[in-house]
C-alpha cells in the first residue's frame, strides 16, 4: 500500500514539526526580505512619479529630438522621445540638475540636440553675425532714404517750367519743323 506524500501537521509528531519549522523559517525570512526590497523599489519609483510634466518639459523643450529633424523633444511623439522624456524624469528624481541632464544628452547624441548652441568658440558667431547684418542693413536703408529725400528737394516742382503743360504749343511746332528739315536733308 502506498502512503500519501503529504502528511497533515496533526499526524506528525513534535520532533517532525520542529524539523519542518527549521526548514520553513529560513524560507519565511527570505520571503520577508524580498518583500521589503520590493517596497523600497516601489518607493524609489514613487520619486519618479513626484516629478511633474512641467519640470520634464522645461528641460525637454531646450532639446531637439536626436531622431526627428528640427522637432523639440517636448512635442515629439515618437517612442524614442517618450523614452527620453522618461529618462529626463528619472534623472530629475535622482537629483540631477538641468545642466547635467543637458550635458548627458550632448555627450550621447552630440551638440545638435541643443535648441540653443553653446556660447563659446565658433558658435559665438550665431549670436553676433545676425545683429550685425541687421544693423548694417538699417544703416544702408537710412542712407538710401536720406539720399532720395535730398534728390526730391532739388528736383524742380511740377508745373509750367517742367514742360508738361499744354501751353507749350510752340515747342511742338519747333520739333516738327526740325524733323521735316532732317527728312529733307536725307533725300
Amino acid at each position: 500500500m502506498q502512503t500519501p506524500r503529504f502528511v497533515s501537521a496533526q499526524r506528525l509528531g513534535a520532533s517532525q514539526k520542529g524539523i519542518i519549522m527549521k526548514k520553513i523559517y529560513p524560507l519565511m525570512l527570505i520571503v520577508i526580505l524580498l518583500a521589503l526590497l520590493s517596497v523600497s523599489t516601489v518607493a524609489a519609483q514613487d520619486g519618479v512619479d513626484d516629478v511633474s510634466d512641467d519640470q520634464v518639459n522645461a528641460i525637454a523643450k531646450q532639446l531637439f529630438c536626436p531622431v526627428c529633424e528640427n522637432t523639440p523633444l517636448d512635442v515629439c511623439e515618437t517612442q524614442a522621445c517618450k523614452q527620453w522624456r522618461e529618462l529626463i524624469r528619472l534623472k530629475i528624481s535622482e537629483g540631477w540638475t538641468e545642466p547635467e541632464i543637458k550635458q548627458y544628452f550632448v555627450d550621447n547624441y552630440g551638440e545638435r540636440v541643443l535648441s540653443e548652441p553653446k556660447r563659446e568658440g565658433f558658435s559665438l558667431l550665431v549670436y553676433f553675425v545676425p545683429p550685425m547684418i541687421i544693423l548694417f542693413g538699417a544703416v544702408i536703408l537710412f542712407r538710401a532714404l536720406r539720399e532720395w529725400k535730398i534728390d526730391g528737394d532739388d528736383a524742380p516742382e511740377m508745373g509750367a517750367s517742367s514742360g508738361f503743360t499744354d501751353d507749350s504749343g510752340d515747342s511742338d511746332d519747333d520739333y516738327i519743323a526740325r524733323l521735316e528739315e532732317e527728312m529733307r536733308k536725307q533725300d
